[in-house]
């Protein structure tokens, strides 16, 4: 006999700006998930993400400021969480188009609350995968060698010590590489929790890290900075 293992209770944004679709998705979804936001423009939706760091977002392509493609690609600037598309275009070059830009599965309008349903667990349980197993466990970049598995360091062959707050922080940077993670995203990695001055925060911290693994910490080969948004950890290819 099989059981269903309910997935874990999380937040999920709607981008949509019809707020009856919004209530059938919160409906829908009501029993899997913690709390609902929603947005009823691209650029709200965008900003909501940032701050509240959704393990899931629902996103709707008829948006009255933007194109949900082009919202799409600014999500996944900076968030890898699943992206589900709603829409009720049926064209299959646009199915194309959005699953390349980075979505993650797309429910065409009229959909089920069943197959709904469905498509959010699948979303949640792919990224509780890919967060609890890195596919890359060893990764070394110029004269920077990260093992994830034993949780060590190395800078030109030498053994580098970090806090285990560095630690956290170096690790988010390599599980996410060539991407923009906001101070809000870091700060949730590392910190476990969004409350309180992340930007400061990182900016003790990162220059803490720049100064054990860079060779020139004020010209950083590897963590970059992106003014006013966050950091990002330069992988060289």
């Amino acid at each position: 006999m099989s059981t269903t293992v309910a997935p874990e209770r999380v937040t999920v944004l709607i981008i949509d700006d019809e707020p009856q679709i919004r209530r059938v998705v919160k409906n829908a979804l009501e029993r899997m998930v913690t709390r609902f936001i929603g947005a009823s423009t691209g650029t709200e939706g965008v900003d909501l993400a940032a701050a509240e760091l959704p393990a899931l977002i629902i996103l709707d392509l008829g948006l009255p400021d933007r194109d949900g493609l082009d919202v799409c690609r600014d999500l996944r600037a900076f968030t890898t969480c699943p992206i589900i598309v709603l829409s009720a275009r049926h064209q299959e070059g646009q199915k194309i188009a959005l699953l390349d830009a980075g979505a993650d599965d797309y429910i065409t309008k009229p959909f089920s609350t069943g197959e709904l349903q469905a498509r959010v667990r699948a979303g949640l349980r792919r990224a509780a995968s890919s967060m609890a197993e890195p596919a890359n466990q060893e990764v070394t970049v110029g004269a920077l060698h990260v093992s994830l598995v034993r949780r060590s360091v190395h800078v030109n062959g030498n053994p580098v010590h970090l806090t285990p707050t560095e630690w956290g922080l170096l690790r988010a940077f390599v599980l996410h590489p060539d991407q923009t993670l906001t101070h809000q995203q870091l700060f949730q990695a590392v910190w476990g929790s969004a409350a309180g001055d992340a930007q400061q925060y990182l900016r003790v911290y990162v220059g803490q890290l720049r100064r054990k693994i860079e060779d020139d910490p004020v010209r950083p080969r590897y963590i970059k900075t992106e003014p006013a948004v966050g950091y990002r950890f330069e992988s060289g290819k």
